[in-house]
């Protein structure tokens, strides 16, 4: 959500944004604003207006009082009866508006950062670089369902069963494989000096109304019936959420935290659930990072969290590029985004393994996440990124770890964590 006061002082600004966004249909958004803002304030000064006449009055009733000037006391109460029902309605009004112009103000887009390349949706993205060299092995490299199936490592016909599309059983070597490179990711953050947190996996409306715009809500949370509880999408909804209605001392910052969680998601959209596979899918497990730091320190912080991602592919070996996410393709809260692609030998392209993020101040004033320093209070600035998300990331590591007798080798730095195992098969 962006400052009223951007709409107050510089409508254009915010105007120009939205198209740049390509959400043309936003546009009378902010002439309702800066109405029902006027409109408010308006209430809001004749409300301060009656509130002084009834001070005034009031000490008038007493006065009156004390002369024994009953009849006129009377007239004067009735009066403040009268204002107090006035005012009554004038702050009714007055939530009315601010209702109103919030409801607006959540679905106007964040002002996004002006390196970001304008396009319309991610097929305008733009590579900035790659890391490793991708190879394409001489012999065939399977779907990685048919590698998993091989090694006796998944039984996606018991978790449609169960469950249906877009679930998974993951067993043996293939299932340890999945817990190790989340604990070699845990590890690997925490030695990068970032916090250890296993946070709640389910998250209240207030919170999720914070993290994320209303149509990645839509698209995305399961909701818990009966109960005022979404399941997370992602640990970065209540590792943000832990800080709602906090004021956090300048000399705190940065806070740097990485957190693990199951992730659930809906996956409504253009894409859609596969049939058979575990690109994309409703449950999955997660490794983030997350940082609130002061607004001049985002955009450092926003290039070491990709940068985590990238060497953390690397030390296993996995080329690598990233992203930057156009205009078009950026959620209405986010700054500035880019993704983090792996290769895939099977495919001959790159595809998503991790989405790192910037969000200025606008999960911090929709929490109201605000920082003590020298020269008064601030809003803080929230980033997030995706150290490792399996089971996609196993598709990048089994393809690229294939052998042509089709065992998968072990990269020294996940050994410790598979027994000792340099190899899968």
């Amino acid at each position: 959500m962006i400052d009223i006061n951007l709409i107050r002082n510089d409508p254009d600004l915010v105007r120009e944004n939205i198209k740049k966004k390509f959400q043309d249909a936003k546009l009378p958004l902010v002439d309702e604003v800066i109405e029902l803002d006027r409109q408010n304030r308006a209430a809001m000064q004749q409300a301060d207006a009656l509130r002084n006449r009834r001070k005034v009055t009031s000490k008038e009733i007493g006065g009156l009082m004390a002369k024994g000037l009953k009849d006129e006391a009377e007239a004067k109460k009735a009066e403040v009866a009268a204002i107090a029902e006035e005012l009554a309605a004038l702050e009714v009004k007055e939530e009315e508006y601010a209702a109103e112009i919030k409801r607006r103000m959540q679905v106007i887009p964040q002002i996004i950062d002006e390196s970001v390349p304008i396009g319309r949706d991610d097929s305008e993205n733009v590579e900035i670089e790659r890391f490793g060299e991708p190879v394409v092995p001489d012999f065939e490299v399977p779907y990685h369902v048919d590698i998993m199936e091989r090694l006796n490592g998944i039984d996606l016909d018991s978790a449609r069963k169960t469950s249906g599309n877009g679930f998974y059983y993951l067993k043996g070597d293939i299932a340890r494989l999945h817990s190790a490179i989340l604990s070699y990711a845990r590890d690997f953050m925490i030695d990068r000096g970032f916090t250890y947190y296993v946070p709640p996996f389910m998250i209240r409306s207030d919170v999720v109304t914070g993290v994320m715009s209303f149509a990645e809500m839509e698209n995305m949370m399961y909701k818990i019936e009966g109960e005022d509880l979404y399941l997370i999408g992602t640990s970065e909804h209540s590792m943000i959420g832990k800080f709602i209605d906090t004021i956090l001392e300048e000399a705190d910052l940065p806070q740097t935290l990485t957190s693990y969680s199951p992730c659930f998601r809906k996956e409504v959209g253009a894409h859609g659930i596969e049939e058979r596979g575990v690109y994309r899918i409703h449950q999955f497990e997660k490794q983030e990072m997350i940082v609130v730091c002061k607004p001049e320190e985002s955009r450092m912080w926003y290039d070491r969290l990709w940068q985590n991602t990238v060497d953390f592919f690397r030390s296993l070996d996995i080329p690598v590029r990233t992203l930057e996410c156009c205009s078009g393709d950026l959620a209405d809260l986010k700054v500035k985004s880019c993704d983090v692609e792996a290769w895939s030998p099977r495919q001959k392209k790159y595809f998503e393994v991790g989405s790192c993020s910037n969000l200025g101040d606008a999960q911090a004033r929709r929490l109201g996440i605000r920082v003590r320093g020298e020269k008064g209070k601030y809003l803080a600035h929230t980033l997030n990124n995706t150290v490792v998300a399996p089971p996609r990331m196993l598709i990048a590591f089994l393809e690229n770890n294939l052998r042509a007798d089709g065992t998968i080798a072990i990269p020294a730095p996940l050994r410790m964590y598979m027994g000792g195992k340099e190899q899968i098969g």
